[in-house]
């Protein structure tokens, strides 16, 4: 169908947007030919200081960063120069990039005046928004694939990032990647950020905001309309066609299923229990919100902060074509995920969720990290200027620094607590130390596990972690539950009995993983009565891929609340 031809089953809303847009589209006189950037366009001058690290240095980094603190060992901006394609089929992900590039250093925006990214629901009516925003992915769109500003670019950024196509510069056998560990959280923050610079940019609007998916709130539980509209700029083909609205989202999705869910209301609640459990239960420490620590020289994957894992992973496989490669593109799989620009929206609900653990919690105020590797480590971007710019993660601390700040909606899930499964726990098949390692398959797992003391008088998270966890193939989409003390039969994961999921987006690239998952389980113990007890049953329920996961062990920990 052509743009701009109306039919009987659009809404009159969305027939209106699509009409005036098209005519702003089409005949904006402001709409700029795109600037093509030479070698030449971006510097006469070579500034490599920052980037290159010597293998000998980065080695002596290495060893000497567990036994010596105080020699930092941050993950360094990449090389772009040593960018290597996709294994798999050989996707060229890697930015334009010429030796002579200039990387000036990151600084926030000199204006006083703050962007407000509002709800992406509340904005279906707002027509002149909308054009705003559909101008500024046109003019992306039509920007030459040499521009690292243009669209097709924009999503080569988070895929080279995420598959591998970056080794750490003196590791070349380790990959830079910001999943699974603390990065997770500032990379996509400042990855957000210049995109929205760039988009207004192009349409000459500084005070332009991307929306954000609000699937954490009941009217924002399905997915914007705003990206809907098959004639409209924002909308992606390659999403799953069983979850158009008014479908709700489901926050506990499993893998390409597509079986009937809950009724809406059931969901809904459920979605906001997780959410509540997600939030307030599972963030008391920040490593169980962040991730594991994650340096130079270290694999990829340390493991996962809750977040990362659900909703974060959840939503990326509920919004991706289960009928597409790898089961789930474009969002369902990391290397296309950002080519759908529903991307920007769901991480600005992710990144949202930082802001609100800081300050919205019953435990907030919460702080950020303060371990130097944490705050100098740097990543490279494209500015709205097309300019290389070298950016630590402690200049992305402050939203308003940056020159934006959220809607205020209110947090259906707030005191959403799950409430206890009725029924006595099943005995478990072992102990923990007996069960694994071991492969999952499809059955599921209970493990004994043994508790030890709490130390008087010191604030602490009891911890569970799940260890060793490896994945034989990293192209699969894998969940699984885990539950303390379930009774039979329990496979509901908004019970009390629940302490969360791991689940995964698949990768593109070929090979395994190896990574962790914790688990803050001291409101349930509580919630259980269960703070007593000298040892728990943990069940592991395979939902996704169950044969591709082999888990080495379990156990419990205290970890000190900062």
């Amino acid at each position: 169908m052509e743009r701009g031809v109306v039919t009987r089953h659009m809404p009159c809303n969305i027939q209106l947007q699509t009409l005036r847009c098209n005519h702003l589209l089409l005949h904006s006189k402001n709409l700029r030919k795109p600037r093509h950037l030479s070698c030449k366009a971006i510097s006469d001058r070579v500034d490599r200081r920052g980037v290159l690290l010597s293998g000998a240095a980065a080695a002596i980094g290495l060893a000497t960063q567990h036994s010596n603190s105080a020699i930092a060992a941050p993950i360094r901006p990449p090389d772009l120069g040593n960018c290597r394609p996709i294994q798999h089929d050989n996707l060229n992900c890697c930015p334009p990039y010429c030796p002579t590039t200039e990387i000036v250093d990151f600084r926030p925006p000199s204006d006083s005046s703050l962007r407000k990214r509002r709800a992406a629901h509340r904005l279906v009516n707002d027509q002149e928004y909308l054009c705003k925003y559909e101008l500024a992915v046109a003019r992306m769109k039509a920007l030459p694939d040499s521009d690292p500003r243009s669209f097709s670019q924009q999503w080569r950024v988070h895929c080279a990032y995420c598959e591998g196509a970056y080794p750490q510069v003196g590791f070349p056998d380790r990959e830079i990647q910001i999943h699974g560990g603390w990065l997770f959280f500032p990379w996509h923050r400042l990855y957000l950020y210049f995109h929205e610079r760039i988009l207004g940019k192009l349409i000459g609007d500084d005070n332009f905001a991307l929306p954000f998916w609000n699937w954490d709130a009941r009217e924002g539980m399905t997915l914007p309309a705003i990206y809907t509209n098959e004639h409209s700029l924002l909308y992606d083909k390659k999403r799953n066609p069983m979850h158009e609205p008014p479908v709700t989202v489901d926050l506990d999705y499993v893998c390409c299923d597509d079986d009937p869910t809950l009724p809406r209301e059931e969901l809904i609640e459920k979605n906001l229990k997780i959410m509540y459990r997600q939030m307030v239960s599972n963030t008391k420490t920040k490593e169980l919100f962040f991730g594991k620590p994650y340096r130079q020289g270290d694999m990829p994957h340390k493991g996962s902060g809750n977040i990362e894992l659900l909703p974060h992973n959840t939503v990326h496989n509920w919004t991706g074509d289960p009928n597409m490669p790898n089961c789930g593109e474009d969002m369902g799989v990391l290397r296309s995920a950002a080519r759908d620009p529903v991307f920007f929206a769901h991480h600005g609900n992710i990144d949202r969720m930082w802001n609100i653990w800081k300050t919205c919690l019953p435990t907030s105020p919460n702080t950020d990290l303060t371990c130097p590797d944490w705050l100098d480590a740097s990543f490279l971007f494209y500015d709205e200027e097309a300019r290389l710019v070298r950016v630590r993660v402690r200049d992305c601390l402050d939203t308003t620094a940056l020159g934006y700040t959220y809607e205020d909606v209110h947090l259906d899930w707030l005191h959403a607590m799950p409430s206890v499964a009725k029924g006595d726990p099943e005995l478990a098949d072992g102990p923990a130390d007996k069960l694994f390692p071991r492969t999952l398959d499809n059955k599921t797992v209970r493990a004994g596990v043994e508790r030890s003391p709490k130390k008087e008088g010191q604030e602490e998270e009891e911890v569970l972690v799940i260890r060793e966890i490896e994945i034989a193939n990293c192209q699969r989409c894998v969940k699984f539950d885990v539950f303390v003390n379930a009774p039979k039969g329990l496979t509901d994961t908004a019970a009390a009995q629940c302490v969360g999921s791991v689940a995964l987006t698949p990768h593109a690239k070929r090979g395994s993983m190896k990574t962790e998952a914790r688990f803050g389980i001291s409101d349930l113990l509580q919630a259980i009565d269960a703070e007593g007890a000298e040892k728990v049953v943990v069940s592991i329920v395979p939902r996704s891929a169950g044969d591709a996961v082999t888990i080495g062990g379990v156990s419990i920990e205290y970890v000190g609340v900062e």
